[in-house]
């Protein structure tokens, strides 16, 4: 039984890792996209 819940456990974790990473991804992007230089034509 310890053990099933230790795998739920980091299973939620990974989960939650995945999740925090792929925010800090997309903030990134966003971030890069508002301070990119823009080249006037």
């Amino acid at each position: 039984m310890k053990k099933i819940l230790l795998v739920v456990i980091a299973a939620a974790g990974a989960v939650i890792a995945r999740k925090k990473i792929s925010e800090g991804k997309a903030e990134q992007a966003l971030w890069a996209e508002a301070t990119d230089n823009v080249e006037k034509v």
